[in-house]
């Protein structure tokens, strides 16, 4: 009953079909321009072939959180704009600017540092950040005409050219957010009365994107919709039309009939209460499996639906399957598309009292991907 490559042990397939068809549903549902973002390994399902399928399904630029995600994205031949915006301080742009890399700017400081990466033939392309109270980077309110004004001045010398202004929303409230697009929208109208011009104004990612139609603008950047999850506690990935990309399983790697009484895994957290069967899976916190998921992971194997017993240890964990006939080879899922049967990526993070981004982001170098399209 495996469906794994002979000798595999563990794998995360990645549906790139999945990823294509997401964006292109939200495509759909926003009417605008869509920035997908494939930061942190595109969410951990590789952030080549999201980005191959996310510009497939409709998506006209990418977005990365540091310019060495930008690069290597330029590296692996995607040319499609690309957007990154946090940065070291002391960052230099020069090979950013060079490589045609679109640059969030959050500072007075930061924007000199862009303007002086520039050069005749190529200037700096920039999007400026607003901080519209989410506290983290951003131009503050007290500084944002005086960097709007040195914006303005670069780009008439040809240093600089802004095509964008941005900010994030908190998703603290409906209200939360319209305050925050308010302020926004005030740092936009600064901008242009500075001299500005940027054609793109983006505050909404999936979450206000789906939720919010008026923080829409004319572009949001989607990214956990990008890989088929729901950002909402009440509603499903199917809810919104979406397929989750990422289906983590393993080869069961040993079986064993055991007696009433046998203590399972570390501190024998589980003792198993009558004659049963445990079965072995080789995947632990080192490949991102949560330990705080122990006793409570659910696991999907031979189409009926287990937990976690015990402890989750750095490289397995032990089923309790009971009287169900399970042999070693069998595959075992950890989390899936829940249409299709599996457990989902938010079952496991509500075992493990996370959030379905960190389930899929956590998942470790040592589990190989597999690209597969349907």
């Amino acid at each position: 009953m495996s469906g794994l490559p002979a000798g595999v042990m563990r794998e995360a397939t990645i549906d790139v079909g999945a990823i294509e068809h997401n964006v292109r549903q939200l495509r759909r549902l926003v009417g605008v321009e869509v920035l997908a973002v494939v930061k942190a390994d595109g969410y951990g399902h590789g952030a080549a072939r999201s980005a191959a399928a996310a510009l497939a399904g409709g998506a006209s630029r990418l977005g990365v959180a540091d310019v060495a995600e930008a690069l290597a994205l330029r590296g692996a031949g995607i040319d499609a704009p690309i957007l990154a915006w946090l940065h070291a301080p002391g960052a230099t742009f020069g090979e950013a600017v060079e490589r045609g890399i679109e640059l969030g700017v959050s500072s007075l400081e930061q924007l000199n540092a862009v303007a002086a990466a520039a050069t005749g033939e190529r200037p700096a392309i920039v999007h400026l950040k607003l901080e519209t109270g989410l506290g983290r980077n951003g131009i503050s309110p007290g500084a944002d005409r005086i960097v709007f004004a040195e914006a303005a001045r670069l780009e008439r010398l040809g240093r600089i050219r802004v095509i964008g202004i941005f900010s994030h929303l908190s998703n603290a409230s409906a209200d939360a957010d319209r305050t925050a697009l308010a302020r926004f929208e005030a740092g936009v109208a600064a901008a242009t009365a500075s001299g500005l011009s940027p054609r793109l104004r983006h505050i909404a990612a999936t979450h206000a994107a789906i939720d919010l139609p008026e923080t829409r603008l004319n572009c949001v950047r989607i990214g956990i919709g990008v890989y088929g999850l729901s950002p909402f506690a009440g509603r499903s990935s199917a809810d919104l039309g979406l397929r989750p990309a990422m289906t983590l399983r393993a080869s069961v790697a040993a079986v064993r009939r055991v007696a009433a009484g046998q203590g399972v895994s570390y501190g024998y957290d589980y003792t198993t209460d009558r004659e049963t069967t445990l079965a072995l899976v080789p995947l632990g916190y080192a490949d991102g499996v949560p330990r705080q998921a122990s006793g409570i992971g659910p696991v999907r194997i031979g189409g009926q639906g287990f937990h976690v017993a015990g402890r989750i240890a750095m490289d397995q964990f032990v089923v309790d399957v009971g009287d169900a006939e399970v042999s070693v080879g069998d595959e075992a899922t950890l989390f899936g598309d829940p249409t299709l049967g599996a457990p989902g990526a938010t079952a496991w993070a509500d075992a493990a009292g996370t959030i379905n981004y960190e389930i899929v982001t956590r998942i470790g170098a040592r589990v190989p991907r597999r690209q597969v399209s349907s």
